[in-house]
């Protein structure tokens, strides 16, 4: 059955190693190396189904010589130990053919070099005479450098930088394209690109010998010392697993005997069964609400600006960008506008011949009329009437092919949309609850403006009133009787400068707590007087009193 495997390598001369040798090997050709003189021919190494270059879009011409490619590759680096390549080493399926699996090597080929800008060399190699027939597998051979229409430019360290992920992206990535593969192809089949531990598979994963080893068997016609070990290695876990299970059978023994004491056996392992799966869900349960507690913590602690960050990451591209991005969808197009291009080039052809023809039976009547009755017949109108005839045949036969690539492409757009929609929707649910969580907090700020400004608007009625009160004591119009407030309203009319300054310097002593409930306090002291002055100045008894309401409220 298939079986995944991606594992990445790099080749550096630190190793001894090179490019133009590694890419010599794995494509099976001759390849001499610039730089050191070397001549790497491996043109008779067999087991190689197919080699190709994929190469970004605004790759230069020579690009496509592999030669030119790897001894570029070489000579961008400069350094005695610097990464002159990286390897991508996938298996593919038995199950699909040698068609199928050249297809899939080089689809997956394309996806690195369009989002990393490098150039792959694909090389696919048949299953080891010696070793396992199934055992189909592709070397994916990338430069370390982008290539520009200038040549190889910046490094592409996202693939070195385990922080970034990009290898456990193309692991995923490859696993899902494999599947879909797998699918189309009719197989049930399918591959998973996590640890057996992530996948709850309770067994030791499976080791392989390695090249060297290999090797070694191949020359001798004997066991390895690797292989040796590993034997050696699962005989005593054979062992091992005999004496767990004797265990486990008189384990199972004695608990078959207490059961049978309690007159119900079957009932009791239900109960037991049930009660680990409940515990199961339960402790699943605690860890999705515990992941769901952390992630929102984290959301909260966000500023506004960061809560946007997060959504616009989150938040998917558009449907229709998205559908339109789509493999199918770009191969039905692009079959609808070549089937159109060719009718439109009929029709142009045919008008063509016809004003041709036309033209020429104007200007030659006799010769025309000669033509018609084949007595000789003209070359020029014989010419012009076959290339209508010609036109009208490729229009009648493209023309209601448009009609069948029209009607595909909307089928394919229809499963693609289906496709996207079902793949996007969690990244939507996420991107509306953040949604969400941006206008909640959008409201909070605006609450929290309109408060301080609530708070500064009371401050500076607070002043206004305070600056009243020493106005009337100083006219003695209040009689403060108590020396806190006396001493209070002397200090606010020694204050320099009129009512409006006064009023400004208050509002900064109000922003001392201590003194702003003093200042209340005082208020609340000379409020009898204030409001005994209503009857001589209604004015300023109201004007007072309403500043000493909002005071006291706060």
């Amino acid at each position: 059955m298939a079986i995944f495997h991606l594992s990445v390598k790099t080749i550096s001369r630190s190793a001894g190693r090179s490019a133009t040798a590694a890419a010599a090997y794995r494509a099976g050709v001759e390849i001499t190396d610039e730089r050191t003189g070397d001549v790497h021919d491996y043109r008779r190494k067999g087991g190689i189904e197919s080699a190709e270059l994929v190469l970004p879009a605004e790759a230069p011409e020579w690009a496509s010589d592999r030669n030119a490619v790897w001894n570029a590759a070489e000579q961008a680096e400069t350094r005695k130990n610097s990464t002159v390549a990286r390897e991508f080493e996938i298996a593919l399926p038995s199950e699909l053919s040698a068609t199928e699996r050249q297809r899939l090597a080089r689809d997956f080929a394309r996806e690195i070099v369009d989002r990393h800008g490098c150039v792959a060399d694909v090389c696919i190699h048949a299953p080891d005479r010696g070793g396992d027939n199934r055992n189909h597998h592709a070397h994916i051979l990338l430069t370390t450098r982008r290539l520009k229409p200038s040549g190889f430019t910046e490094k592409t360290r996202e693939l070195d930088d385990r922080k970034t992920k990009e290898v456990d992206r193309w692991r995923e990535r490859f696993a899902s394209l494999q599947n879909e593969r797998l699918h189309e192809a009719g197989q049930s089949v399918q591959v998973d690109h996590r640890s057996l531990l992530a996948q709850g598979i309770e067994r030791e994963p499976t080791k392989h010998l390695g090249p060297a080893a290999t090797g070694i068997e191949r020359r001798t016609g004997e066991p390895s010392r690797r292989r040796l070990d590993f034997e050696a290695e699962v005989a005593q876990r054979l062992l091992l697993a005999k004496e767990a299970g004797e265990l486990e059978r008189q384990d199972k023994a004695v608990e078959g005997l207490i059961l049978d004491l309690s007159g119900n056996i079957e009932k009791a392992k239900r109960q037991r069964d049930q009660e680990q799966a409940q515990a199961d869900r339960q402790a699943q349960a605690e860890r999705q609400e515990q992941a769901e507690r952390f992630e929102q913590r984290r959301l909260e602690r966000m500023s506004l600006t960061e809560l946007q960050a997060e959504l616009d990451r989150v938040r998917p591209l558009p449907m229709l960008e998205l559908v339109n991005r789509d493999a199918k969808v770009i191969a039905a197009e692009n079959q609808l506008r070549a089937l159109e291009a060719q009718v439109e080039h009929a029709k142009t052809s045919e008008a063509e011949a016809r004003r041709d023809t036309a033209a020429w039976r104007q200007a030659h009547p006799l010769l025309a009329k000669m033509h018609d009755f084949k007595m000789p017949v003209s070359g020029f109108l014989a010419a012009r009437q076959q290339e209508a005839s010609n036109a009208r045949n490729e229009f009648l036969v493209a023309a209601p092919q448009v009609g069948k690539a029209e009607v595909t492409l909307d089928y394919v757009r229809s499963i693609a949309r289906d496709r996207v929609f079902m793949e996007t929707a969690p990244a939507r649910a996420k991107a509306d609850e953040l949604q969400e969580m941006v206008r909640e907090r959008i409201r909070q700020e605006v609450e929290k403006a309109r408060q301080q400004k609530r708070e500064k608007e009371q401050k500076a009625e607070l002043a206004k009133g305070l600056v009243l009160a020493a106005k009337l004591q100083r006219e003695g119009k209040l009689v403060a009787g108590h020396p806190g407030v006396e001493r209070v309203l002397k200090f606010i009319g020694e204050l320099p400068g009129s009512d409006f300054a006064r009023q400004a310097h208050l509002r900064k002593e109000l922003e001392d707590p201590k003194k702003n409930q003093g200042f209340l306090a005082m208020l609340h002291a000379v409020r009898p007087q204030l409001e005994a002055l209503q009857a001589r100045d209604r004015s300023v008894e109201r004007s007072i009193d309403r500043d000493i309401d909002r005071g006291m409220s706060r």
